[in-house]
């Protein structure tokens, strides 16, 4: 049947193609239903436990996200009246930002103060363009001694100053809101600093994280995947010195990721910052299929066989090869789906059906066009096949040297594993050239960093908020979790009460503390509340029925490890000085901190079964469970090195790293699977000896492994460029792992062979070798 489908693919090459093309058409035709996604949200599932947790409180609490202006003054102060004018305006049109709900800032703080027996609730400036001197000097001790102020929306030393806009997303069309609101803010930004000449701003908070995802993956879709497609031409030009077969290795990639893209839409796929990535990897892994099938082409015609038989024996020597280094490449894949974050799992999907069809296009389409379109193979090219029999030989007698050499590598560098540590820090998901990372970092430096926990303390009744002994220890919490090293800022209920408390008894710092009555806690709040101006009550601290209230607390950057450790030590001090009353502990960062956690224990179970489902599958396809076995060994030490050596240049495991395993475990097996078909060729239907087996694999196969491998690496060294760090790290991580990879398959797979078949007896017979006649005659260098 295989070759009856061969030759009718090289007797009617015109069908073939045309009937391929109107698959991969209306396979493509799919790519329009599918849409990005930005929203952080589409890193959980619905069922995460942290997700649900954060959406049940943004429930309780006003759902809403939020924009940051983060804006510096063009002095040293923000207590100016230019600039408090600025503020100002900026503060009345955000307002006007789409879905905002509410908008904070030093210019509306609603400041209470006593005036006489009264009670006086205002903006804490007012007509800036006519405050004095000392109005402005009494502006800024109020500010920076107000503690739902400092660190949070001033700066203590009164340098930097922030408006804060929470934005409630109606969610219809997350693909059109985010960029209308990022799209809004940019001009009001824009407006300000046209008006303010010489301030500064940086735009910041969750829309505009949203928003970054959406951006970098649009930047690598128009700068990575061309890169790519030029390095690939670029090199298969160079190397393999074929025209017609570099145009044909073009189509078959675009069409393998065209028709996988289409087929993702059809299945109702989206796209995500980390799933955008796809047509990059299946661009590289189209390339290894076509290489492997134009090399075994060239080496035919080189040695005097026309292209249409030349064309036939590279399809059948490869035929079992390269379907066994797809279908494991996509179980590698496909373990993905073990990954806790959703994204990554369409990534393993997606990029699984793109190899298939890769392979389905180099078996079928591919050999139609070589063809198709002209071909001539020079006869310089033999001088590449001399170098690798050069260096096959230099193996062979270095064979006892290299073996020890590199299993001595190998275990040092796989020594360093440990200096690895699972973290995650999401703002630095994020190149430092992105605008939003750049912006997050200059907030953390001069305000207050973005890690922020939510803290819902329920007190099991109904306005039981206004109880004396639960604001106690809401404010002890609240006292504690300031004294932590990494808070920057507590935004607690208790400091309201206690600034009014202190205002209801003639500004008299000495009563700055709780109310003793439950009925002088709702009177104060009462009043509070009734003095609030539209869009500034304590809906986002207080529950409808004033059974719970919630406590912000902003952190430094911290990584996922931090941040675990540190909700850990939260609920450890709850359940020691509170346990009374329960807590809920969530937050977007802290979501992010645990999933991370999460996805390396799920993807090293998605691991182990890839590695037993491919472990069998080239049992059976080699014939052997001996041989099986052995390539276990090329196949795992690969990502065993990589990861060492990450820990020595970098040592941060995060959320895309924890994929890489998993991914390049199929991706490997390509060199194992190709060297170890034509070494066993050699061995069983020559009957050649261990030694005359490398040297044949090495003559036959040597050069396409290493120009696959090179074009892999540059494919995953370009992703690594990307500014969308998960990709750029991933990338990076797995160009090392398919480097170190060939690496071990040309150093020491070849003597552990060698040895192996030595102690069974492999070299015990003694051939004579002619290269005119006998078993050997079509060998290299037999």
């Amino acid at each position: 049947m295989r070759d009856k489908f061969f030759n009718f693919v090289v007797r009617h090459p015109v069908w073939v193609i045309l009937a391929f093309l109107v698959f991969a058409f209306a396979a493509a035709s799919g790519a329009q239903k599918l849409v990005f996604k930005s929203d952080y949200r589409i890193f959980f599932d619905d069922e995460n436990p942290q997700l649900m947790a954060y959406e049940s409180m943004q429930k309780i609490y006003n759902k809403s996200d939020n924009v940051t202006f983060i804006i510096v003054p063009k002095g040293d102060t923000v207590f100016t009246p230019e600039h408090l004018k600025g503020l100002t305006m900026l503060t009345k049109a955000s307002w006007q930002i789409p879905y905002s709900t509410r908008v904070n800032s030093l210019t509306n703080f609603q400041h209470t103060y006593a005036e006489e027996d009264d009670m006086i609730v205002s903006n804490l400036v007012n007509n800036p363009e006519s405050l004095t001197p000392l109005q402005l000097e009494n502006i800024r001790e109020i500010a920076l001694a107000e503690p739902q102020l400092v660190n949070k929306i001033v700066s203590s030393s009164g340098h930097v100053s922030v408006v804060d806009v929470s934005i409630k997303l109606p969610g219809l069309d997350p693909t059109a809101e985010i960029p209308e609101v990022a799209s809004h803010v940019r001009q009001l930004r824009d407006g300000f600093l046209a008006t303010n000449p010489g301030a500064q701003v940086y735009l910041s908070g969750m829309v505009m994280l949203n928003n970054a995802f959406a951006e970098a993956s649009m930047e690598d879709s128009a700068t990575l995947i061309p890169l790519m497609f030029l390095t690939v031409i670029v090199i298969i030009g160079l190397l393999l010195r074929t025209i017609s077969g570099t145009i044909a290795t073009v189509l078959i990639i675009f069409m393998s990721i065209v028709t996988a893209m289409g087929l993702a839409g059809w299945m109702g796929f989206f796209l995500s910052g980390a799933s955008a990535s796809a047509p990059t990897i299946i661009l590289t892994l189209a390339v290894a299929d076509c290489i492997h099938i134009l090399a075994s082409m060239f080496y035919e015609m080189r040695n005097g066989a026309d292209k249409r038989s030349a064309i036939l024996t590279s399809l059948k020597v490869n035929l079992q090869p390269i379907f066994l280094t797809s279908i494991t490449t996509a179980i590698g894949f496909l373990s993905m789906n073990f990954s806790e974050i959703p994204p990554y799992r369409d990534l393993g999907n997606i990029v699984a059906m793109g190899g298939m069809l890769a392979f389905v296009f180099s078996v079928t389409i591919f050999p139609a066009l070589l063809l198709v379109l002209p071909i001539r193979v020079k006869v310089n090219a033999q001088a590449k096949q001399d170098k690798m029999s050069k260096f096959a030989d230099f193996v062979i007698a270095k064979r006892r040297l290299l073996l020890p050499l590199v299993s001595m590598v190998v275990v040092v560098l796989t020594v360093f594993i440990p200096k690895n540590v699972i973290n995650d820090d999401f703002v630095k998901y994020f190149d430092t050239s992105v605008p939003f990372r750049e912006a997050t970092d200059f907030m953390q430096d001069n305000l207050s960093g973005m890690t922020v926990m939510e803290l819902s303390v329920k007190s099991g009744e109904a306005n039981g908020v206004n109880n004396p002994a639960y604001l106690k220890q809401v404010s002890d919490f609240s006292d504690w979790l300031r004294t932590q090293p990494e808070t920057d800022h507590v935004n607690t209920l208790t400091d309201v009460l206690k600034r009014l408390n202190m205002n209801m008894h003639g500004d008299d710092e000495s009563w700055y503390r709780l109310p003793e009555s439950p009925e002088m806690s709702a009177q104060y709040l009462l009043l509070y509340e009734m003095s609030l101006p539209y869009g500034l009550d304590l809906n986002t601290q207080l529950n409808v029925d004033k059974s719970s209230t919630k406590l912000i607390v902003t952190f430094k950057n911290l990584t996922s490890g931090e941040l675990v450790e540190l909700g850990e030590r939260v609920e450890n001090w709850f359940a020691v000085n509170a346990s009374e009353y329960e807590l809920d502990v969530a937050s977007p960062s802290f979501m992010f901190a645990h999933i991370g956690q999460k996805s390396i224990v799920s993807m090293l179970v998605g691991t182990l079964v890839a590695l037993v489902l491919i472990s069998v599958l080239l049992g059976f396809a080699l014939k052997s469970w001996r041989y099986g076995l052995i390539s276990l060994i090329p196949n795992l030490l690969p990502a065993a090195v990589a990861f060492g050596i990450w820990g020595i240049i970098n040592g941060q495991i995060g959320m895309s790293m924890s994929m890489v395993i998993g991914m390049t475990l199929g991706i490997v097996v390509d060199d194992t699977v190709h060297f170890l078909s034509k070494y066993l060729h050699a061995r069983r239907n020559h009957k050649a000896d261990a030694i005359d087996a490398v040297h044949y694999a090495f003559g036959n196969v040597g050069s396409a492994l290493w120009i696959t491998t090179l074009v892999l690496v540059a494919g995953f060294t370009v992703l690594a460029q990307s500014s969308f760090k998960l990709n750029g790290d991933m990338g990076l991580l797995t160009a090392i792992t398919i480097l170190v990879a060939l690496l071990i398959d040309f150093l020491l797979l070849p003597p552990l062979l060698i040895l192996m078949d030595e102690k069974r007896g492999g070299n015990k017979v003694t051939i004579e070798l002619d290269s005119k006649q006998g078993p050997f005659a079509d060998l290299p260098n037999a």
